[in-house]
């Protein structure tokens, strides 16, 4: 994959000693040589950490230089000190590169109720600070430092050409493996671009792609204390703020970078072996269509079918059932990677082993449910449940 580096960002990851393997990185570094436009969208859980507190009293705003983040300690449920802590990883980011204490975005993610050890964070900063780099390297070297039970880093860039024919880039970062059912945007995610943006444009750009990408996926339907995604303009390649046909295509780009991005995180679900995609059609509003596609893809019933390549289709209509819609059950239709399985509330012959071999041979499943109520509908991404998810959420903290 080409990787498209947004100009005026640099990057830089290091391994600070939060994790136990000096190979892995642990801490991450992003700074805005030109000052940038923020935005984000946050843990709705009252249970959040010190970093979510922080960052949502700063956001949206203007004049930000850095964000820092960290691996392998959530600082949440950690008191006073914990937002004492995260204040000051955001103001020895900042200031490394010569900004102020309120220029500065901090994220955590990692086990819940342990304080940070500042002094392994103090230096980390500093240490990043000293490799800072505009190039691929020290761009994806920030995606593995903010990496827990992910398998890979996760990042994706676009570009695109304005009216006025200038190319303007963004690019972003993300992590989340479990713990996913975001309710905001997802675990922790950074997109950073060269264009510039008002505050308050950024703000509903950001919310509006999040609502249709990270809002969309699950995983074991918890929305966890650390959900943070971020947005940063820096204007380095359009100085002007987008407005019009521009901004248009600039919200058009970012959707399709925001969908991309959060489907790697089910893709690379704790233990899952199947990415599931759910379309939900023919409802009467896209939050009906919503509802009906969270249910099903946090049933337990419904992965764990999709776990053993079983075409159990009743598993998938009845939990629509308990979502708590209103719909005429004689309407409701089924199809299971293209096969259709039941039709207007009744049952079709299929063959089961042609079926059963869709699911076991491909890492992609398709779910498509109509309901003949309306035209609204949505795309949700979810994952089986397997015995290895178990086994990875039973030892996590022993």
């Amino acid at each position: 994959m080409n990787i498209d580096i947004p100009k005026g960002y640099r990057f830089a990851a290091v391994h600070c000693g939060l994790k136990s393997d000096p190979s892995q990185l642990d801490l991450s570094l992003i700074v805005a040589d030109i000052p940038a436009t923020a935005a984000g969208v946050f843990t709705p859980n009252l249970v959040c950490g010190a970093p979510v507190l922080v960052d949502r009293n700063r956001v949206p705003g203007e004049g930000f230089r850095a964000v820092v983040a960290n691996s392998r300690c959530a600082n949440a449920c950690t008191g006073g000190q914990g937002i004492r802590n995260a204040e000051e990883m955001a103001a020895l980011a900042a200031q490394t590169v010569g900004g102020n204490a309120q220029q500065g975005l901090v994220m955590s993610t990692g086990v819940i109720g342990v304080a940070l050890p500042m002094d392994k964070i103090r230096s980390g900063i500093v240490a990043a600070s000293q490799k800072l780099t505009a190039t691929a390297n020290g761009f994806l070297d920030t995606a593995r430092g903010i990496m827990t039970t992910d398998t890979k880093e996760k990042y994706m860039t676009k570009r695109l050409t304005l009216g006025n024919g200038n190319t303007i880039t963004l690019a972003g970062i993300c992590k989340g493996a479990a713990m996913i059912a975001p309710n905001l945007a997802t675990m922790l995610a950074v997109i950073m671009t060269d264009a510039a943006l008002k505050p308050v444009a950024a703000q509903e750009l950001l919310r509006n792609s999040a609502e249709e990408s990270f809002n969309c996926i699950s995983v074991d339907g918890h929305t966890s204390t650390s959900d943070t995604l971020l947005l940063l303009a820096n204007g380095a390649a359009q100085p002007t703020p987008l407005d019009g046909d521009h901004l248009e295509l600039f919200a058009k780009t970012l959707r399709e970078l925001c969908i991309e991005l959060a489907v790697k995180i089910p893709e690379d679900g704790e233990g899952a072996s199947h990415l599931i995609t759910i379309d939900i059609d023919g409802c009467k509003t896209r939050g009906d269509a919503k509802t009906m596609a969270r249910k099903i893809a946090e049933d337990a019933l419904v992965k764990t079918a999709i776990c053993g390549a079983d075409p159990n289709w009743g598993r998938i209509v009845s939990a629509s059932g308990t979502a708590g819609v209103r719909y005429d059950p004689k309407k409701v239709s089924l199809k299971l990677n293209g096969f259709e399985l039941f039709k207007n509330g009744e049952p079709v012959p299929f063959d089961k082993t042609i079926v059963s071999a869709s699911i076991r041979n491909n890492r992609a499943t398709h779910i498509l449910l109509t309901f003949g109520e309306g035209n609204s509908g949505i795309r949700f991404w979810t994952t089986d449940l397997t015995t290895e998810y178990v086994r990875l959420n039973s030892d996590y903290t022993t």
